[in-house]
């Protein structure tokens, strides 16, 4: 659902506003910027995970999801 994807990067901006904030790739869209579980609060952690964003711990470190980042 929409509103699920506008509640997600509703939460995300709370943490930072970024001029390119999303990238998607290989069915899968990544949250671009100072994005980083230790600096939100475990609440907003948890409800992204139900919304279908999850941390990667690639090298660089993004939230993403296959959820909306696919066709």
């Amino acid at each position: 659902m929409l509103s699920d994807l506008i509640e997600a990067l509703t939460i995300f901006q709370k943490y930072e506003n970024p001029k390119y904030p999303t990238h998607c790739e290989h069915d899968e869209l990544i949250m671009c910027g100072d994005y980083h579980p230790d600096k939100m609060s475990a609440d907003d952690v948890k409800r992204l995970d139900e919304l279908g964003f999850f941390w990667s711990d690639s090298e660089d470190g993004y939230f993403k999801s296959f959820r909306f980042g696919s066709a």
